[in-house]
């Protein structure tokens, strides 16, 4: 009896996941926007959250966040109040021209997922996205600790 060969998962997660991250900065970068700008400011609008809850939110270190931040602010997308729970820590608010920037940003996730998903045949696009789904929300839900953690890629 003949097995067939185990399809390498990793490499085809990691290969997907870098071909839509790459093109998806491309996409945004056509509206000025990054990923990682789209995703700070869709979680900021979301509700009253402080930087550390975003960061967490969407995967991003303190710096990283920090960074984020300050170019938002700069850019005037974003504001930094106190909370009123914690007067050390900073709420994330998207002003108005952050709130337009995401509109735009939101359509071009859109239409690049859309396209994206449209190479698959139909039957297959909804059952596709449900078995990632469950993936990333059940077995992958968290990382493994590893004394050397892989490096991931940045995508701004």
């Amino acid at each position: 009896m003949t097995t067939t060969p185990t399809a390498d998962l990793s490499f085809l997660l990691n290969w997907a996941g870098h071909s839509l991250a790459t093109e998806m900065t491309a996409n945004l970068a056509e509206v000025g926007a990054t990923p990682r700008t789209h995703c700070v400011l869709h979680r900021a609008l979301e509700g009253e959250f402080t930087q550390s809850q975003i960061a967490d939110a969407v995967g991003l270190d303190k710096t990283t966040m920090v960074v984020i931040t300050d170019k938002l602010e700069k850019e005037g997308l974003a504001v930094r109040t106190p909370s009123p729970v914690d007067r050390r820590a900073r709420i994330i608010a998207v002003t108005d021209k952050g709130r337009a920037l995401l509109s735009r940003s939101d359509e071009v996730v859109e239409s690049t997922h859309e396209s994206v998903l449209a190479a698959l045949p139909e039957g297959m696009r909804e059952p596709f996205v449900e078995a990632l789904t469950l993936l990333v929300e059940g077995r992958l839900a968290k990382f493994v600790e590893s004394a050397q953690p892989p490096r991931r890629r940045s995508t701004s």
